[in-house]
């Protein structure tokens, strides 16, 4: 039995195995500073050097860098999240999320789900598996032992250990290294041709959704060849208890053409895909609602002069941090009084499609999306302060969505929009130059 160190690093306790493969051993951790439970999954680099030829060993190690490369920035509320690596002379240790309520796979050996909890898993994947796509990020091995469960039952895409970047794309623009699970691979790769990454995750994902709903796996055969057979036609039938619109989803997402395949954009258009979809966005509006906000007791906040030293560019730490789009907030100062710079903000979320909504007694304002973005429905707080009778400070904030499409509302949305009421945006330098 292999000889596992106790606590690894001084930082993270070492428990029991949860699983295995080839290369690769996860087990249960815990932080030693924050009792956090953790998954840490360690790679032999030994056994990846014994692979065999020099070619096999540089395979294998580029694949690994691509695993990481592919958590690192795919952040994403529904794929497990990669907290830090570390590494020794022998051995790579990923320190991952950990999902205590394990494999969807589990949930689904003990019978078929209903719609309505299958819709939601599938919901998540697919929200999921886009913001991959978004980043440039292609899977590869979607299948419901790479899906698991959180503490409150939401879906996390795991393992990405076959997963592609977008530079690992031929001069046509394909993939072509064949990889995945048998039952949920794409016909394109079974047939050895040049595959798209996208509509070969869009395959499993229908393969994922058929076997929620069934129980069951579309295309099955005890011959693999049969089976394989069966994928390459997109043979398969629909039990009598799937509803009109699942079964027109599924025909679309398992079509064996890549070119006619639907797209992500267009699963999320679908009737069945958007069924749950508009009682959720009002839960998701009526919780923020029902969130603690600041509030100012009938009156704007106000700065003091630590406040607005902190405010200008020459202190502006943030710089040093990382580029703008990483920031989750902006805010710029104004020399309107309050009442113009709140109507100017309502005629501006109007042009852009925002709802805006007041809160609490003070200058706190929601703005939100309607239509649900990469990361779920974008809102941000639009706060007023006061720094003197007539001059203000409004700070502009994320709360939830992407931070992309929230840096894109801002640099192209907001700033121009709003461009007659700024006096100077915080990181321009021009008014103090």
């Amino acid at each position: 039995m292999e000889k596992r160190p106790k606590v690894l690093t001084d930082r993270y306790e070492v428990g029991r195995l949860l699983g295995q493969g080839h290369f690769a051993k996860v087990y249960f951790g815990r932080s030693v500073h924050t009792n956090q439970s953790v998954a840490i999954k360690v790679i032999d680099k030994e056994k990846v050097m014994r692979t065999g030829s020099s070619n096999q060993i540089e395979r294998e190690l580029n694949q690994i860098k691509r695993e990481i490369s592919a958590m690192s920035v795919a952040k994403h509320p529904n794929i497990v999240e990669l907290y830090e690596v570390m590494a020794t002379k022998t051995k790579i240790y990923l320190v991952l999320e950990y999902c205590k309520g394990g494999e969807l796979f589990d949930k689904i050996a003990k019978g078929k789900l209903t719609e309505d909890v299958a819709w939601k898993y599938f919901h998540q994947l697919i929200n999921a598996v886009d913001f991959c796509h978004s980043r440039g990020v292609y899977h590869r091995d979607i299948k419901p032992e790479n899906l698991l469960l959180d503490d409150n039952d939401n879906l996390k895409v795991a393992d990405f250990g076959l997963s592609a970047l977008a530079d690992c794309k031929r001069r046509d623009g394909l993939l072509h290294t064949s990889c995945g699970t048998r039952a949920y691979v794409c016909p394109e790769i079974i047939d050895h041709r040049g595959y798209d990454g996208t509509k070969s995750d869009i395959w499993s994902c229908g393969i994922v959704l058929f076997v929620l709903l069934a129980g069951y796996l579309p295309f099955h055969d005890t011959n693999i060849m049969e089976m394989f057979r069966k994928i390459v036609k997109a043979k398969f039938k629909c039990p009598n208890w799937f509803s009109i619109e699942a079964k027109r989803l599924l025909f679309k997402m398992l079509d064996p053409n890549q070119e006619t395949r639907i797209t992500i954009s267009k699963i999320k258009e679908s009737s069945w895909f958007r069924k749950g979809l508009h009682l959720r966005q009002k839960a998701m509006v009526k919780q923020a609602s029902e969130a603690s906000f600041l509030e100012a007791g009938g009156q704007l906040a106000s700065l003091n002069a630590f406040d607005i030293i902190a405010w200008l560019p020459v202190f502006d730490l943030a710089r040093f941090f990382g580029d703008v789009c990483n920031k989750q907030e902006s805010s710029f100062l104004s020399k309107k009084p309050a009442g113009e710079i709140i109507s100017k903000l309502e005629e501006v979320a109007k042009r852009l499609k925002l709802k805006i909504r007041k809160q609490g007694a003070g200058g706190l304002f929601r703005l939100e999306r309607a239509k649900e973005g990469r990361k779920g429905i974008l809102s941000m707080n639009a706060e007023i302060f006061q720094v003197a009778e007539t001059f203000h400070l409004v700070q502009v904030k994320k709360c939830s969505g992407d931070r992309m499409e929230y840096h894109k509302v801002v640099e192209e949305g907001l700033r121009p929009a709003l461009a007659e009421i700024v006096w100077v945006w915080q990181g321009d330098k021009e008014k103090y130059e």
